[in-house]
């Protein structure tokens, strides 16, 4: 433990009404250290940090929080807002639903600049978007005027990085910020965040699931299950001996291949999926009386073959969720065709369209906002019953409900089933996600960033569910993901997306042990992955 912490937390529990979440952790940060907070899903790690900063409405919070001295506990709610954003800065798991969608989010970054220094608005927004160009953000005066909606995934992370660090904190909650960015701009973000602790002596908290992340690039290390920590200290020391059965347990689970290589002669064997010369373009205000057109994918052609996964990759923005969308005819696209299981969605009427809908099903890259805040577990998950199975009664579509939840390693009872999504963590609220396209047993399923959110033993869990569904069922995946370890684990072939163009196809293994294109090259020379 560091002899003089910046942050200090004895003894912090959380408690939702007779619901005990957190108990008795204890965590010292000094300034300039980075300490990892790692565990599965729902073990406490966010709703820890959350108390920190005394986010959590209507919890009762036990324990000490202490940050340079001063007890925060007993601080008023004018002068903590006042530390919150200046001294205390925090980057959410979730950034659609942390950001406000009513305004760009150039706004947003400038709002934070205004208000805890003082900057006047046209200082404040010049400022934004250099932020937002430090953290890799392509145009960025032109992104500056965007809407969240209008971002990318990972866009919109850094979006939130660059509102965190805009005061330049002196400690810094990281609740997985790079899970949603791409290899390369992950270093981008991580060398940045080094940089700003060698200027300014900022103190980390990184919560995060990636434990290779961990061993890279932190220096301390917690791990939480159930709401304790079960195990701390230097991250060489418990990497290389864990003391803890929970802690090897996460150690040992890494993605590894899941699935065969593909018959070299099945390009054109029982296609699902065909799609030729996809050209998508976004239009953009250039005046009052005409429109610009911003391009975003480019002559993409590709084929799906029935039981086989089709691995996307590329980085944040080059158009991967834009193509999933346009392959089911969610949008409006301005070129080429698609054959989706013998139709073209685009073409269709919405009687012909909607048992289409059942048997191609998608899984969206941000679960918290694809799941509605107004429904209960059990009647998200049954909804696509309920439309497409009406032959079943109500027992038997909980049952359903249930059953697939366990199949996606989140068991609940039925009175877990009666909660909403707000009630879950984020990883939770991922398997809920993947549980409802699972339910109608589609021929394809567009997986967006499916396990993004997932902890690396759910994660092996999941790979390993889609795996064996695949098997039995000829199921055919469309795999969207930044990590090529979850890539390399399920897909068959691969496609490399850059600014909406096909730079690099071809056999998983062929692309990933001896890419030809520079930019595959680099995606690899980022990562982790070991073949």
């Amino acid at each position: 433990m560091p002899s003089s912490a910046l942050l200090r937390v004895r003894d912090l529990s959380v408690r939702f009404g007779t619901q005990t979440v957190v108990q008795g952790v204890d965590l010292d940060i000094a300034a300039g250290e980075k300490v990892a907070l790692v565990g599965e899903s729902g073990s406490g790690k966010t709703v820890s940090a959350l108390a920190i900063l005394r986010l959590l409405d209507g919890a009762q919070q036990g324990g000490s929080v202490q940050f340079d001295g001063r007890e925060l506990a007993s601080l008023s709610e004018r002068h903590m807002r006042a530390i919150r954003g200046k001294d205390i800065a925090m980057i959410f798991q979730e950034p659609m639903t942390a950001l406000n969608p009513l305004h760009p989010v150039g706004r947003q970054i400038a709002e934070v600049l205004e208000l805890h220094e003082a900057l006047p608005r046209r200082a404040a927004w010049t400022r934004a978007v250099e932020l937002l160009a430090q953290m890799g953000i392509a145009d960025p005066a032109r992104r500056a005027l965007n809407y969240p909606h209008q971002l990318s995934g990972g866009q919109r992370q850094r979006v939130m990085i660059a509102m965190a660090l805009a005061c330049r904190p002196r400690l810094l909650l990281a609740d997985e910020p790079t899970t949603a960015l791409d290899v390369t701009v992950r270093k981008q973000i991580l060398d940045l965040l080094d940089a700003l602790q060698a200027e300014y002596g900022l103190a980390l908290l990184f919560i995060t699931h990636d434990l290779n992340l961990v061993r890279r690039y932190t220096h301390r290390v917690a791990v939480m299950q159930q709401g304790r920590v079960v195990e701390a200290g230097a991250v060489q020391s418990v990497f290389a001996a864990p003391q803890h059965p929970y802690t090897r347990m996460l150690l040992q689970s890494r993605p590894h291949r899941l699935v065969q290589a593909a018959p070299t002669d099945s390009a054109e064997q029982a296609l699902v999926l065909r799609a030729r010369s996809l050209d998508v373009r976004f239009a953009q205000s250039g005046g009052f009386w005409r429109k610009r057109w911003h391009p975003v994918l480019r002559d993409i052609s590709l084929d799906l073959p029935a039981g086989q996964t089709l691995g996307v990759v590329g980085e944040s923005g080059s158009g991967k969720s834009t193509l999933a969308l346009a392959l089911l005819g969610l949008l409006r696209r301005q070129g080429g065709t698609v054959d989706l299981l013998g139709s073209d969605p685009a073409t269709l009427a919405p009687r012909a369209l909607r048992p289409l809908r059942a048997q191609a099903q998608i899984v969206f890259q941000d679960p918290f906002s694809s799941l509605s805040p107004r429904r209960t577990v059990a009647q998200i998950v049954e909804e696509g019953l309920e439309i497409h199975r009406p032959e079943l009664n109500p027992g038997q579509r909980l049952q359903r409900a249930q059953d697939i939840l366990a199949e996606v390693g989140l068991p609940l009872t039925h009175a877990e089933m009666q909660r909403y999504p707000h009630a879950f963590s984020g990883g939770q609220r991922q398997r809920m996600a993947i549980a409802r396209a699972l339910i109608l047993e589609p021929k394809i399923l567009i997986l967006d960033e499916p396990t993004s959110a997932l902890d690396v033993s759910v994660q092996q869990q999941v790979l390993q569910i889609l795996a064996d569904l695949q098997r039995r069922h000829g199921l055919a995946y469309v795999l969207i993901s930044h990590d090529l370890a979850v890539i390399a684990a399920l897909a068959h072939r691969v496609l490399v997306l850059h600014e909406g163009r096909v730079v690099e196809d071809g056999a998983v293994d062929a692309v990933l042990r001896a890419p030809q294109q520079p930019y595959t090259q680099a995606l690899l020379a980022a990562s982790d992955l070991v073949i």
